[in-house]
């Protein structure tokens, strides 16, 4: 993601070094020296949901054999989440799919059945039952079902990632200041104001749900959840022009 944000003079309220000037408020000069720097900015909050994706598969057969224990399996994961508290707008199916398996007999390729596949994406907003949730997931999905990505976040992230973008805007500002400062230059105008924050990436966990692997309740733990932000300002420098 990379949104630009073009500022004529210093719209950006005490964005530019004291004692910069505030002459020509205008648009930045093509022919002026430019200074390019970089912030980064950081804001921790404590997430308050679990996504959650569940991969079903089943081997049958026959196709409506697979898909119909495909069926069952998939509906019950459902109904476990549904018992959880989980709503019906924070569920979802999809990737569903049906493939012939084959096997070598005798140096021959035979049909050997069909496996079918699907996800149950879920979103869960009780982080204190999110547990049990899990616990009865795993007993219904059984051998079939297999954890593809836990990940923890915080369902309106927007404060957090004003928060770190204005960490990273001072940050950024800071440093054009104190280079400004070092070259003997003064700060201009605000040329341009680019947000090139990167997207955060999911936790995946690759478990197998079974019977063999229950216990009481499985611990999860969302602590802290940090939102990163990156920009690049673009100033006008003004050259000193003090006799030597």
């Amino acid at each position: 993601m990379a949104a630009v944000l073009v500022v004529g003079g210093c719209a950006l309220g005490g964005c530019t070094a004291a004692g910069a000037s505030t002459s020509d408020p205008g648009a930045c000069s093509q022919n002026a020296p430019k200074l390019t720097v970089q912030g980064t900015g950081v804001a921790t909050g404590t997430p308050d949901n679990l996504d959650m994706d569940v991969d079903v598969s089943t081997t049958q057969a026959t196709a409506e054999a697979a898909l119909s224990a495909d069926n069952i399996t998939t509906a019950a994961v459902i109904a476990a989440f549904t018992a959880g508290g989980v709503t019906k707008s924070d569920l979802q199916t999809t990737d569903v799919s049906i493939e012939p398996n084959y096997a070598i007999v005798d140096g021959s390729q035979v049909l050997a059945g069909y496996e079918v596949d699907d996800t149950v994406s879920a979103t869960l907003t009780d982080l204190a039952s999110a547990g049990s949730t899990l616990d009865a997931v795993s007993q219904a999905a059984g051998n079939a079902g297999r954890i593809q990505s836990v990940s923890f976040s915080v369902a309106d992230p927007r404060s957090l990632e004003d928060q770190a973008r204005t960490d990273a805007v001072r940050q950024a500002v800071s440093h054009a200041r104190a280079m400004a400062a070092a070259a003997g230059e003064r700060l201009g105008s605000v040329c341009s104001l680019s947000d090139t924050s990167p997207t955060p990436s999911p936790i995946a966990m690759g478990n197998t749900l079974g019977s063999e692997a229950q216990a009481p309740e499985v611990p999860l733990e969302p602590g802290s959840q940090q939102e990163q932000a990156e920009v690049t300002l673009v100033y006008d420098l003004e050259v000193s022009t003090t006799p030597s």
